[in-house]
């Protein structure tokens, strides 16, 4: 059984020896691997071309940065194998690691996705990532986040895998969707399992899957102008493109503190205008936005996705 791998690059040449080099070590299970190349002006393009690779090798070379969802999903489109692993570009996977994420999404036929359990690329005793879970505030947390890397040890069922390190089934993508490539990027994984739920599908963490990494290398830190921004409108398209009309209502006075929460963290780091001006543009932009029709057969789902959104929210809220 083989996958495709598929990573977007934009001027990521510092990093490819080392994923690559990965991959290489980890070959067993690759049929292939896509990389979307988001019209970089570094030599990564070059870089490309000249490594060595241990599997057969696509570039599909854009001329403009067209996001990380539009790239993935250009990749999965061209992709052979019934299960796509999304990988980003400033990690290294740890062999195994891709036969460990194959035996768990084969195990039952309603897993969407499988999360790697993903380490610190520069203090590997420390947890990176090990699924998202998103709550009532329209937040999303990481779980695990600076915890020993000693802990999370068996499978769980997360609320979304985040999709540097997440293996999918492309028979359920070719379901209920890909991402969404108006998102550009930043929450598109979370838009997509929030889907996932909704058609009554899980996912899942594979801790015997581990990938390291690096975080933040494409959009230089953890907050600036373009990612507040991003980030910002696509959470508010999250929620009007995916809880119907009686959620909305029911969590409207938490989704509102959510969004007033984080407008005044914002603006104690100096991004307030810059966070209400993403807020503005997914509202004023809601009309591209195709929403998940309601059918009934999935209620009993969205009781399941508003139980858990409670129980996020619980969690969050004892810290």
């Amino acid at each position: 059984m083989q996958v495709s791998v598929v990573t977007p690059n934009y001027n990521g040449e510092k990093f490819l020896k080392a994923f690559f080099d990965s991959l290489n070590e980890d070959c067993e299970f690759i049929g292939e691997l896509i990389i979307v190349d988001n019209g970089s002006t570094d030599k990564s393009r070059e870089y490309i071309r000249n490594y060595s690779f241990n599997f057969p090798v696509k570039l599909i070379e854009n001329s403009k940065n067209l996001g990380f969802a539009p790239a993935v999903n250009q990749a999965i489109r061209q992709s052979t194998y019934d299960y796509v692993f999304s990988i980003n570009n400033d990690t290294e996977i740890k062999k195994g690691s891709i036969k460990a994420l194959i035996d768990l999404i084969s195990s039952s036929e309603d897993i969407f996705s499988v999360q790697a359990k993903m380490l610190q690329y520069n203090n590997k005793e420390l947890i990176d990532d090990v699924g998202d879970e998103y709550n009532l505030l329209a937040w999303t947390k990481k779980t695990g986040e600076n915890h020993n890397s000693s802990e999370y040890v068996e499978v769980e069922d997360i609320f979304s895998s985040c999709a540097g390190a997440a293996m999918y089934k492309k028979s359920i993508l070719n379901e209920i969707g890909m991402f969404d490539d108006n998102f550009f990027a930043y929450m598109e994984d979370v838009d997509l399992a929030i889907r996932s739920r909704i058609y009554g599908y899980r996912n899942l963490l594979c801790p015997q899957a581990i990938v390291y990494h690096i975080g933040s290398a494409t959009s230089g830190s953890r907050h600036n102008e373009f990612k507040v921004k991003l980030a910002a409108r696509n959470n508010v398209w999250v929620v009007y493109k995916n809880l119907p009309i009686p959620l909305k209502i029911l969590n409207f006075i938490f989704l509102f503190l959510g969004f007033l929460i984080k407008y005044i963290f914002f603006l104690k780091k100096g991004f307030g205008p810059t966070y209400l001006a993403g807020i503005k543009e997914g509202l004023n932009t809601r009309s591209k936005i195709d929403k998940v029709k309601f059918n009934s057969k999935n209620t009993k789902n969205y009781f399941k996705i508003e139980y858990r959104l409670i129980i996020n929210t619980l969690k969050f809220l004892k810290r």
